[in-house]
């Protein structure tokens, strides 16, 4: 069972880090070396909504601690609260995400309340969600709404994948992937976006972004003819169950050396907790979704907590991004977000 946040936090900063000293391995230390005093908000583009931890899966390296007995959910006044606030915003994007989001009973009415406010919006899919009896025909149910489909898949190889997943997991998300190619993803059709997120299936970081697409696409179409638009490579966050497999199998220490050791400046202007909020969902309001699973909620300087139902686009775009040594993953090598690397 995942540890408590506050452990999460802890065992972290308690590491020692090879070739720096213990008072200067952390992350703000090393936001000003690079002139950086604090992360703040650029313009909110993405708002993102958790609607919840229920999901048909139990990743190994899921930093949501998601699964079919968790009963977390967003209730229907939270997400009367979002679409309310939506409207407040200056955001262009809906992110939703969970756990499996499209488990959630109002999956589609927040749909379609975003698409009716000309919202772009990302379901965030595990793909073998999409087999099961409750979501039949939601791929074409998505395309004819524009929706973009990024799709979470380790590897395309079922060996790493089933490693992080299960066994027959691959074979299942490959299934899944033919059903959104006959409702016309991934064939470059604009309205209809197919992409695919990959994060390692070890203690390492993610590869090359371009490279990795170019890769995979030969190796999806070659050998189980399917076809994606876009690749995006995200590095695991070394928390929740993650955290725990690093530190079972003695990794955690060797793998924040090695986020500490990458870390890039360049890659901190794309950092996504400078153009998303992160909606929990009990309301709550986080500078991004790894924030919110280790419960730093973001905070005015002036008028403490944010909750959904007051958001005020003015007391965002003034607060500092809260940070710790997790955030060493979105600024290592070229960079991680939920876009993908923010350093091309």
């Amino acid at each position: 069972m995942t540890r408590s946040a506050r452990n999460q936090l802890e065992q972290l900063d308690a590491l020692e880090i090879p070739g720096k000293a213990v008072d200067r391995a952390d992350f703000a230390a090393d936001l000003a070396a690079h002139g950086w005093d604090e992360i703040r908000p650029g313009r909110l583009e993405i708002f993102q909504i958790n609607l919840g931890r229920l999901c048909n899966m139990s990743c190994k390296h899921c930093h949501v601690d998601a699964g079919p007995d968790r009963i977390d959910q967003m209730d229907d006044e939270t997400i009367d609260l979002c679409l309310a606030a939506l409207d407040r915003s200056t955001a262009h994007t809906v992110d939703l995400t969970g756990g499996a989001p499209e488990l959630h009973p109002r999956f589609r009415d927040l749909v379609e309340g975003c698409v009716e406010r000309g919202k772009h919006v990302i379901d965030r899919c595990n793909l073998t969600v999409l087999l099961l009896e409750q979501t039949q025909g939601l791929p074409a149910w998505l395309a004819e709404r524009g929706v973009e489909v990024v799709a979470s898949l380790p590897h395309h190889r079922q060996r790493n994948t089933d490693a992080q997943r299960g066994t027959g997991a691959f074979h299942k998300s490959i299934a899944a992937l033919r059903l959104l190619n006959e409702a016309g993803y991934g064939r470059g059709e604009g309205g209809r976006i197919l992409t695919l997120m990959s994060n390692p299936a070890g203690a390492f970081l993610a590869g090359g972004q371009a490279s990795t697409e170019r890769e995979w696409k030969a190796a999806l179409e070659r050998e189980h003819g399917v076809t994606f638009d876009r690749l995006i490579a995200l590095n695991n966050m070394p928390i929740a169950r993650f955290q725990d497999w690093l530190v079972a199998t003695g990794n955690l220490q060797p793998y924040q050396t090695r986020l500490v050791q990458a870390f890039n400046p360049q890659a901190i202007p794309g950092v996504m907790c400078r153009n998303t909020l992160s909606v929990r969902w009990d309301g709550r309001i986080y500078d991004c979704d790894f924030n919110q699973m280790l419960d730093l909620e973001s905070l005015h300087p002036d008028e403490g907590l944010f909750h959904v139902r007051d958001f005020d686009q003015r007391r965002w775009d003034e607060h500092p991004v809260r940070t710790a040594r997790h955030c060493y993953g979105c600024t290592a090598g070229a960079g991680s977000s939920c876009g993908g690397a923010t350093v091309s």
